[in-house]
């Protein structure tokens, strides 16, 4: 029987390893709120860390606090063996054609990479930003503690870094704090612009913007759950990639959204007491978060963050009017909450970085027929391989069947009109890569 492949453009997606991996206990266990609730206070402590604030002075502003994270960085690898290469990734910017930029100057992110044993030129990222702000953005001098947005964010960024670097990983771990948030997502553009440059392999960032607040503007109080925002298809898609999504299906199957189900799926199995919530969308409503530029470059990126926002906690002056108080102060941070959050990050993290890579491609067959066929390309390191599949209407991979020694398999009765489906490739230690989303179509 012959079969004619034919390119089905579509977009390569992560999903999550199913084996009870008791390490990723261990290093849920490892987190420590006090930790966290210390980086905050420190980052607390320089005043203000607007973009364009205070680079010379050792106690306030910008340029002491990224100072002191990078020491920070460093002192982790110290205490790992020089397992991190810790360094400035930085990128001008100019007042000219910018109305958020008051003054030119540098934008400068701090960097710290966990070098792979296997696959170093493959990386996951886990963001935070440096920067705060005011209620005028313009505004470099007035206090901006930025607690929550987004100290909290840094803060579970280096626990993240103090936690793994215990640990040796296939892949590398990207640790980073980014600068320019507040005023035009500047500094993940520039990384991105970095990353592909130095042609980066990007398995996932994961970018985190205000992850301590549990008491919502609404009156919610909630300690459990947590937001996943993600983009339904890379905004880099070609026409004709969006042509053949009509007949094939994949509109809610890009990359970003597949990274959303992995983290959904690993926090259900390994953190059961907490409650992901996928949000299909880039970001909040009319609002941007520093994966975007990842995402802008074609890579998979997601913001995680808190479900109830208070938004008088969010860009104000420290005031109280109308006996409301404002301002992102160090008291509304709820630090066991972050500590949640922090651990979130870290298994996944680590359960992508211990995977082997995705197959590059995967076909797929059975049209007209009462059964789904495979064919996928074979993945070094791998000990099998998992086929996914659920219904078109489920936001998670339900269904899977597990091979060895095959580059191809049939699932019998399984009518492909009805489920959507993919492959990854699985490690010996379990652990999974990235789910395949059919790329390729056998034409009977």
């Amino acid at each position: 029987m012959k079969y004619f492949i034919v390119f089905l453009l579509l977009t390569i997606s992560p999903t999550i390893k199913s084996q009870n991996k008791t390490v990723l206990y261990d290093i849920i266990d490892a987190i420590s709120a006090n930790r966290i609730q210390n980086d905050i206070q420190t980052l607390v402590d320089f005043g203000t860390r607007n973009t364009f604030s205070d680079t010379l002075s050792t106690s306030r502003g910008i340029g002491a606090a990224r100072r002191w994270i990078k020491k920070e960085f460093e002192t982790i690898s110290a205490d790992c063996d020089n397992c991190l290469e810790v360094f400035f990734q930085k990128d001008f910017v100019t007042k000219k054609g910018n109305t958020r930029v008051p003054h030119d100057t540098w934008v400068v992110n701090v960097v710290a990479i966990q070098r792979g044993t296997k696959y170093p030129n493959r990386y996951v990222i886990m963001s935070g930003d440096i920067d705060s702000r005011a209620s005028d953005t313009m505004d470099f001098t007035t206090d901006a503690p930025g607690a929550n947005d987004n100290a909290s964010g840094m803060a579970g960024t280096l626990e993240a870094a103090r936690v793994l670097s215990q640990y040796k990983f296939d892949s590398s771990i990207v640790y980073v704090g980014l600068s320019g948030e507040e005023q035009g997502l500047f500094g993940g553009a520039g990384l991105a612009n970095y990353a592909k440059k130095n042609d980066w392999e990007i398995i996932g960032v994961l970018n985190n913007d205000m992850i301590g607040n549990i008491k919502g503007v609404d009156g919610v109080i909630d300690n459990r759950t947590f937001r996943i925002f993600s983009e339904p298809v890379p905004h880099t898609e070609t026409e004709r990639q969006r042509k053949l999504r009509r007949y094939y299906g994949g509109e809610v199957d890009g990359i970003s959204r597949q990274l959303a189900r992995y983290i959904y799926k690993t926090t259900r199995t390994y953190m059961p007491e907490m409650n992901p919530m996928m949000v299909y969308r880039l970001d909040r409503f009319g609002r941007g978060g520093h994966h975007r530029p990842f995402n802008d470059l074609g890579f998979a990126g997601v913001r995680i963050m808190e479900a109830h926002e208070n938004y008088n906690q969010q860009h104000q002056d420290i005031r109280e009017e109308n006996g409301i108080a404002y301002g992102d102060v160090i008291e509304h941070v709820n630090f066991d909450y972050v500590k949640k959050l922090t651990a979130v990050n870290a298994i996944n993290l680590a359960s992508l970085a211990w995977a082997p890579p995705a197959p590059k491609e995967v076909s797929i067959g059975g049209v007209v027929e009462a059964s789904a066929r495979f064919i996928w390309q074979k993945v070094d390191h791998a000990k099998g391989y998992k086929i996914y599949w659920r219904d078109t209407t489920s936001p998670t991979w339900d269904n899977s069947r597990y091979v060895e020694g095959l580059l191809g398999t049939t699932l019998d009765g399984i009518v492909i009109d009805n489920y959507f489906f993919g492959v990854a490739a699985v490690g010996d230690n379990g652990f999974e890569s990235p789910v395949v989303f059919p790329n390729k179509i056998m034409i009977r």
